[in-house]
């Protein structure tokens, strides 16, 4: 029996194990501190610098130390400022040690638990398909978004029940486009009639090689081919649309593929994948999809909620980075090699922009039991070849920027663009210009919340 070895530009993304963070080195500190926020000789403590990913390790961190005082946390891309929320109160003891760690300390009113309980009710009262709401800790307020759909009853409904939460705890905004998922993807692939895009290569629980990709993706067919009216490659192992969230485990079906730890960007050029990271808002990423390519934006909120038509899918990143029909499932990563999401769905499209919506990568591979990452493990001896084996403690780009905060730094050896449109990662534009037309057949003319795939 022949093995069949997936050429690396049809396998979309591997990765390295789950590892935590570059930042684990960060202690917070013993400090004696005085109660007005100063050093113990009077000087005033100044906010790090930080690297994204070294941001997102150390909220993680003061979260813990803060406690209830804790109101979210934001990534600062103009000063690369961790910017910490925080309710006033007794213990100023923790803020001033959290000042000492590098945070920028910023007092707001509503708290996480309040935030929480306006969600709530939001889905009690309000869970209307075309309607998302996330957590905006710039604003300190939930962001409430509605398609083009929600008019009428339905928009009064909405509109009511956010001024039930009352002032100062929440926003409305209006989406021109309408919410679905983006199936029409990395690579793409296609199965059922569907296309969508492979996300990230990894191993399963068992030790097999799989991919993972969105869940209505996965739903939508069991078996999935790397080329259209394709034999299939892959089979569905795990699959969740809608509900709390939106991933599938995809295993493919020679247990001798290769599945390097990379994402294909186009241009024969490859960014390598050394681990899985939580979202920060604030945070620069990239989106790689079958449809539009590459693109780029920001995280803009945690924890998301969307109704689509199909149902309610919670715990998803909402971000401003376009996508179309065919790109869901694909990879939303950092310059720096961090793997944080799957396309899930959203609105608008790659000219007009819009809203949308990923699956985080770390709770999918919890859920799944797989890890990021291949290696030759799944090979069946195989050399799994430069760049397949990223496990723990390999560095990604190492001592580059994050988030793509200067224009011209490289990433495995491709120059990856900051933040302004027309600049480039791994070759391509990551302006938004649908010209990049990466995966024939997408149809571009709907404007609406979809899936991706």
């Amino acid at each position: 029996m022949s093995h069949k070895r997936i050429p690396k530009r049809k396998a979309a993304i591997a990765a390295g194990g789950v590892v935590a963070l570059g930042a684990a080195a960060i202690l917070l500190p013993n400090a004696n501190a005085s109660q007005d926020g100063s050093s113990s000789n009077g000087a005033a403590v100044a906010p790090k610098t930080l690297k994204a990913s070294d941001a997102s390790d150390l909220a993680s961190q003061l979260q813990e130390l803060l406690g209830e005082a804790f109101a979210g946390s934001y990534y600062d891309t103009d000063q690369k400022q961790l910017v910490v929320n925080v309710i006033s109160g007794d213990n100023n003891n923790v803020v001033v040690q959290a000042e000492k760690a590098g945070a920028k300390i910023r007092e707001v009113d509503n708290s996480l638990a309040e935030l929480a309980a306006g969600a709530q009710t939001l889905k009690a009262q309000a869970t209307i398909p075309g309607t998302s709401w996330a957590v905006d800790p710039r604003t300190n307020k939930i962001l409430v978004t509605a398609d083009s759909t929600v008019t009428g009853a339905k928009w009064d409904q909405l509109e009511s029940t956010v001024d039930t939460l009352g002032s100062g705890m929440a926003t409305i905004k209006k989406s021109a486009g309408t919410f679905k998922t983006f199936v029409s993807g990395g690579d793409a692939i296609f199965g059922g009639g569907a296309r969508c895009s492979a996300g990230f290569n990894v191993t399963a629980g068992d030790g097999s090689p799989a991919f993972l990709t969105a869940g209505h993706c996965g739903v939508a067919a069991a078996e999935w081919a790397d080329a259209q009216d394709g034999q299939p490659i892959a089979t569905v192992d795990q699959a969740t649309f809608p509900g709390d969230g939106d991933f599938a485990l995809v295993k493919y079906d020679d247990p001798a593929t290769v599945a390097p730890s990379e994402v294909n960007v186009g241009d024969g050029r490859t960014v390598q994948i050394s681990q899985a990271a939580d979202a920060e808002v604030g945070l620069q990423v990239f989106r790689m999809g079958s449809t539009t390519g590459l693109n780029d934006g920001q995280v803009l909120g945690l924890d998301a909620t969307v109704n689509y038509p199909e149902g309610t899918v919670t715990g998803l990143i909402q971000t401003d980075v376009c996508a179309e029909p065919g790109d869901s499932g694909g990879s939303l990563f950092t310059q720096d090699g961090l793997a944080i999401g799957l396309t899930s769905g959203g609105s608008g499209d790659c000219t007009v922009g819009g809203e949308t919506f990923f699956q985080p990568v770390t709770t999918a591979l919890e859920a799944v039991g797989a890890t990021l990452g291949a290696g030759d493990a799944a090979g069946g001896g195989q050399e799994a070849g430069a760049g397949d084996q990223a496990g723990a403690g390999e560095e990604a780009g190492a001592g580059q920027e994050v988030g793509g905060e200067e224009a011209g730094q490289e990433v495995g050896g491709q120059e990856v663009g900051g933040e302004e449109a027309g600049q480039e990662v791994g070759g391509q534009d990551t302006g938004q210009d649908t010209g990049q037309d990466v995966g024939a057949g997408a149809d571009n003319g709907d404007s609406g919340l979809t899936e991706t795939h």
